[in-house]
C-alpha cells in the first residue's frame, strides 16, 4: 500500500531515520553497556530504562523504514490550480465566526494539526479534497457541523 507524502515530508523522515540510526542507536547501545558494567541487571533501573528506550528507537526505525519503502512522493511545487488536492495549502473562512484558517493537506504520517498540517483522511481534510476555490464546505465535527468557504488554494 503506497503512502502519499510530500517531498519535504519524505526528506524529513529520511533525515529522522538517519539520525536514529547514526546518533540515537549508538548512544543507547553505549548506555546499555555502561549500565551492564554496574553489575546485577535484575535490580538495575538504569539498564532497564535503557533497554526500554532501545526498544522504542528500534520500533520507530522499523516503522519509518516501512513508510520510506511505501512512500509515494508527491512534489507539490509541480501542482497548480483551484481544485483542492493532496498537498494544497487552503485558506478557509469559518462562516459562523468569520475566522480565517489555513491548512495544508498532507498524508497521515506528516499530519500535525497544531501547525496547520491536516491529514487528507481527517474529517476536515476528507471534506476539502476535490472542492474548488469559492466552494462552501460542511465539515462534521464532534461539536456539530461547521461551514467553511474556500478563499484560496495554493500549491507551494
Amino acid at each position: 500500500m503506497s503512502v502519499p507524502i510530500t517531498k519535504g515530508g519524505y526528506e524529513k523522515i529520511v533525515e529522522e531515520v538517519r539520525h536514529l540510526k547514526k546518533v540515537e542507536r549508538p548512544a543507547i547501545i553505549a548506555k546499555i553497556a555502561e549500565a551492564r558494567s554496574h553489575g546485577d541487571l535484575s535490580e538495575n533501573a538504569e539498564y532497564h530504562a535503557a533497554r526500554e528506550k532501545q526498544s522504542f528507537i528500534e520500533g520507530k526505525i522499523e516503522y519509518l523504514d516501512g513508510v520510506i519503502a511505501n512512500a509515494e512522493v508527491i512534489d507539490v511545487a509541480k501542482l497548480s490550480g483551484d481544485k483542492v488536492l493532496f498537498g494544497a495549502t487552503v485558506k478557509l473562512l469559518d462562516v459562523d465566526t468569520d475566522e480565517e484558517v489555513v491548512y495544508t493537506l498532507v498524508g497521515e504520517v506528516e499530519s500535525d494539526p497544531d501547525h496547520g498540517r491536516i491529514s487528507i483522511a481527517s474529517p476536515k481534510g476528507h471534506a476539502l479534497i476535490g472542492k474548488m476555490l469559492g466552494d462552501d464546505v460542511t465539515v462534521q465535527t464532534p461539536g456539530g457541523a461547521r461551514e467553511y468557504e474556500i478563499l484560496e488554494v495554493k500549491y507551494v
